[in-house]
């Protein structure tokens, strides 16, 4: 493994990325084997189904005691009553958590108690069909991948510092690379809606935002990193027309859905997250973004070659204008 510096993400040098040991295509298990988690307390977003649930695996099986923060905490009982069967039934619950929602996210951190060691911000809605608002007016994508996540990772704040060397994990995705955040029309006010567009915004504000919580909670002990967990078919695709998964390949004529070769499954995909959240390999690192369990290149514009992360996700000036822009909302709301 190498590191550099987590000073000036701007400035580093992309020779001298973090590496580690494990594949693209490595399992969750895998990339924490033999951790011992015993004591450690973490929140899983969206972890009752799909990467969450790997993640919440992995945590679980390691000796994390895990809640899984979802909408509907009764979609995670079969996932409680698995791990119950392997002996954690008093390590996982389910509690109830809308990210579209300022006064559940508030509710949620609030209600919490004691020191959080693991944040991890996975869950997301992908490409809603047509612009939503919440009641708040935020555009519907960006107001549960970015905000609501925000707002938890704040209100959580002094839960996070009092366990001495929190992690805060942030799934982002590919989709960032051509979409930077628009400060002047985010929620699409007067620019038409596209759809990718303003997922790809939210998912550049999310890595957006472990940079502003690396340039600030260091001190602290907290440790914030943003990820992209590659190409995965869960429910994430919910709001993705046929014909447009009939574009990527994974859908047949028949409505069949089948990963494409270099798919990862659910696990996999998990992967990353799990590394992150919970390796020893990535102690003290905070403010990067990775893909494939490696540390990401910096991408300047449009390249050929798929993958990286790009400048305008990494800027400070972006990030620090990012987190007055979502502290604000969350003043005002």
């Amino acid at each position: 493994m190498t590191t550099n510096p987590p000073a000036d993400r701007h400035s580093r040098d992309d020779s001298a990325l973090l590496t580690t040991p494990f594949t693209s295509h490595a399992r969750a298990q895998e990339v924490i084997n033999g951790v011992d988690l015993t004591g450690r307390r973490a929140v899983v977003t969206g972890g009752a189904s799909g990467l969450g649930a790997e993640t919440v695996r992995a945590l679980a099986a390691a000796g994390a005691e895990v809640t899984i923060a979802t909408r509907r905490p009764q979609s995670a009982k079969p996932l409680v009553q698995e791990l119950a069967a392997v002996g954690g039934a008093d390590r996982v619950h389910a509690e109830a958590l809308d990210l579209s929602n300022l006064a559940s996210v508030d509710a949620f951190a609030r209600a919490w108690r004691g020191p959080l060691d693991i944040l991890v911000a996975n869950a997301g809605i992908m490409a809603l069909p047509t612009r939503t608002l919440t009641p708040d007016a935020w555009e519907m994508q960006l107001a549960t991948n970015y905000l609501g996540h925000f707002a938890l990772a704040t209100g959580l704040h002094a839960a996070l510092r009092d366990a001495d060397s929190a992690r805060i994990v942030v799934v982002s995705s590919g989709a960032h690379l051509g979409a930077p955040f628009d400060f002047e029309d985010p929620h699409f006010a007067r620019r038409p809606y596209d759809p990718w567009a303003a997922y790809g915004q939210s998912k550049s504000a999310d890595v957006l935002l472990t940079v502003g919580a690396a340039r600030r909670w260091a001190t602290d002990g907290i440790t914030a990193n943003a990820l992209n967990p590659g190409y995965i078919l869960t429910r994430l695709q919910r709001h993705v027309d046929d014909e447009t998964m009939r574009a990527f390949g994974v859908m047949d004529d028949q409505g069949n859905v089948k990963p494409l070769p270099y798919y990862k499954t659910p696990e996999q995909g998990a992967a990353t997250s799990v590394l992150l959240a919970a390796s020893p390999l990535l102690s003290g690192v905070t403010g990067r973004y990775f893909e494939d369990n490696q540390e990401a290149r910096t991408v300047q514009g449009a390249e050929d070659q798929p993958g990286g992360v790009a400048a305008h996700a990494l800027a400070p000036e972006a990030a620090d204008r990012l987190w007055e822009y979502g502290t604000d909302a969350l003043r005002t709301a």
